[in-house]
């Protein structure tokens, strides 16, 4: 206060102590010696101003704010703040938070630690800007979209993959992920682990008398190698909706061994059961985990009837004709959308059987058989399903060793299918005149938008015609999905009451 009062001294003129005449003047009383002019008046100077430096608290206060620009007059922070920091440094022991007024709880938010407990956060922070923070702390890559484009689902959903990657049964706590259970559960609504660690098996003691090297690993016990069980992590997840598995091992280094990789039937009844009972399971997906047909069907078997499933993957595995009768079984049992079993090894009887119940079928969209050998006799049943189908849209029956015979029957499939929008033959035999059957079914055709003929033996001029038709077909889409009133106005105009005479 006595630096404020003298400042204001030194800034007010009537307030300075001696002017410069007035200096003159007294100097000129003590040496000159000839007679003086009249005296003028001086006024007192007070004590305050006797200092030899006047204006030293002036310009300490000025080189003060020129050094720190945020330095006030107001030296005590206001009670608000004080209290919000205060609640920021024991949020942890004491989270006040629903209590404050919005613009408080923001700033208390701005600076709330990401490493606080998922105990205290999970339940009680929803600001997206704090879970966007602790996302970019933990990953360096994050891709918010493949999450609904929310990060605190983001982190719970990543979190817990993290977990399950790394859980090694026998040894890891169950309790590390059952007790995270109660905060994630309202969060997480996919789920996707690439490895699945096997127990850790120590090396078994020889006795006196077994040889260590000339028995074969084939004639040794199969040990146990089942991988964590999903049953109570499943069942404890409320919103679940898309569960993608790959019971593998990465990273084993100089520690592999084929058991690393094996997907236990313990296993498969356990995922089975888990899956039965999640009815809110609209995608499951296991793949690359060596399923075989006794394993698919048992997987299968307890998806017949699922109330909301839509999409199954059971694509790089072992599944062949009889895995294929089970999901050809499921298509009628199901609401199925999408089935892909790609990269199998399902013959000419299982796409027969598929074939079947695709005629029949009114709900699946997507068939992918990629990577098969169904050869012309499944190719030629699936092209006479296609026939009475109305709902499958996108088909792939790339390298299935598929040849001329199967490209006829697909071209009287073209000229009356209205529904099929994408067929994929790449990577078989077509061959020339198959090419020009093609053609020909696609001079008829109003609807397909992408036919896939790479490294199929077609003719250039063959291939080049059929996409000249392809973008005639897109370029019509896209004008009805600019003017839909136009396009329903044309057929209004176009119809059996107006084509007569």
């Amino acid at each position: 206060m006595q630096e404020t009062v003298t400042t204001s001294a030194l800034l007010d003129p009537s307030h300075s102590s001696v002017s410069t005449q007035d200096k003159s003047s007294t100097g000129g009383h003590t040496s000159s010696t000839g007679p003086q002019p009249s005296k003028p008046s001086i006024t007192p100077v007070s004590a305050k101003s006797r200092n030899p430096h006047p204006g030293a608290n002036f310009h300490r206060m000025r080189r003060i704010i020129a050094e720190d620009p945020e330095w006030s007059l107001a030296i005590v922070p206001l009670l608000t703040e004080l209290c919000i920091q205060h609640i920021i440094r024991n949020f942890q022991n004491n989270p006040i938070l629903k209590q404050m007024l919005p613009e408080h709880q923001q700033k208390v938010l701005n600076h709330l630690s990401p490493d606080l407990p998922l105990a205290v956060t999970a339940n009680l922070i929803d600001n997206e800007n704090y879970w966007l923070r602790c996302c970019m702390q933990r990953w360096p890559v994050c891709h918010v979209a493949h999450h609904g484009g929310s990060w605190k689902r983001m982190f719970f959903e990543r979190h817990l993959e993290n977990l399950l990657k790394h859980f090694i049964p026998g040894t890891t706590d169950p309790a590390v992920i059952l007790d995270l259970l109660p905060l994630c559960r309202n969060y997480v609504r996919r789920v996707h682990v690439d490895q699945f660690l096997p127990p850790v098996q120590l090396p078994a003691q020889l006795r006196p008398g077994d040889q260590s090297d000339s028995g074969s690993e084939g004639e040794m016990e199969e040990p146990t190698v089942d991988h964590y069980q999903l049953g109570d992590l499943v069942a404890g997840l409320s919103h679940l909706e898309e569960l993608d598995l790959v019971y593998d091992v990465k990273d084993c280094g100089m520690n592999f061994e084929w058991n690393l990789f094996l997907f236990t039937y313990r296993d498969c009844h356990s995922l089975a059961a888990a899956i039965k009972a999640c009815h809110t399971l609209k995608i499951f997906k296991l793949t690359r985990s060596k399923v075989d047909d006794d394993k698919a069907r048992i997987i299968i078997r307890s998806l017949l009837d699922h109330p909301v499933l839509e999409e199954l993957d059971l694509s790089h595995n072992l599944i062949g004709d009889r895995g294929a009768r089970g999901a050809a079984k499921l298509l009628s049992h199901s609401r199925l959308r999408v089935l892909n079993l790609a990269n199998n090894q399902v013959r000419a009887p299982g796409a027969q059987s598929l074939a079947h119940a695709l005629a029949h079928n009114t709900n699946l969209i997507s068939l992918n058989l990629r990577l098969n050998c169904i050869e012309d006799e499944g190719g030629q049943a699936l092209a006479h399903a296609l026939q009475t189908n109305k709902c499958l849209t996108t088909l792939h029956l790339g390298g299935n060793e598929l040849s001329e015979p199967t490209a006829t029957l697909l071209s009287q499939v073209l000229a009356i299918n209205t529904t099929l929008t994408s067929i994929n033959l790449s990577c078989n035999h077509i061959g020339l005149d198959g090419g020009k059957q093609l053609l020909e079914g696609m001079s008829d055709n109003k609807t397909l938008l992408e036919f896939d003929l790479r490294l199929s033996d077609v003719a250039q001029e063959s291939e080049y015609l059929i996409g000249q038709a392809l973008y005639a077909n897109r370029e019509a889409a896209r004008q009805r999905a600019l003017n839909p009133s136009h396009f329903m106005s044309t057929i209004t105009a176009n119809g059996p009451e107006n084509s007569v005479g």
